[in-house]
């Protein structure tokens, strides 16, 4: 949920916090598009007869499976703003910080192959993408103006992605 809030506040010429390791690196997060999220949802609903039970010992069916659906292509937060900054034509008023000592991780990655295994999960959405999805429709939702928006209204509704 970081790109709505970074989104409401690059609008609002807020600052946005943008987090790095205490050594000073950028944070990466594996981000995922919700259509992916839906899809792998979707798919996982007819797996619940070829679960095994705990431990490897099968005694029968289990009714419950837990899949990863993440994206498998962590991208710094960084790159995430930069993105955003595009989209809506407007620069962040970034305020680097460190992370906290606890409670986060510096790097996420989804392992997807339990869920690719079972129901041929592999989400198809890169971040660019989705952004850009998400921007025209918070644009439309909040009825604010940014780059994606004049450009659609440009293109008369008719530009690549402008479905979703």
């Amino acid at each position: 949920m970081a790109y709505f809030f970074f989104t409401k506040d690059i609008l609002q010429g807020k600052p946005i916090d943008v987090y790095q390791t205490q050594g000073g690196e950028q944070v990466a997060r594996d981000f995922t598009y919700i259509d992916d999220v839906v899809k792998g949802c979707v798919g996982s609903l007819d797996t619940a007869e070829r679960s095994t039970g705990s431990g490897g010992k099968k005694r029968k069916p289990a009714q419950l499976r837990v899949y990863n659906l993440g994206n498998t292509s962590p991208v710094p937060v960084g790159r995430l703003v930069s993105i955003l900054e595009s989209l809506l034509g407007k620069k962040a008023k970034k305020r680097v910080v460190g992370m906290p000592r606890n409670g986060d991780v510096p790097f996420t990655h989804a392992n997807v192959s339990l869920a690719y295994r079972d129901f041929g999960y592999k989400p198809t959405t890169d971040l660019a993408a989705g952004l850009r999805k998400f921007v025209k429709w918070y644009s439309g939702y909040y009825g604010v103006e940014t780059r994606v928006k004049k450009e659609i209204e440009e293109a008369g509704g008719l530009l690549e992605g402008s479905s979703a």
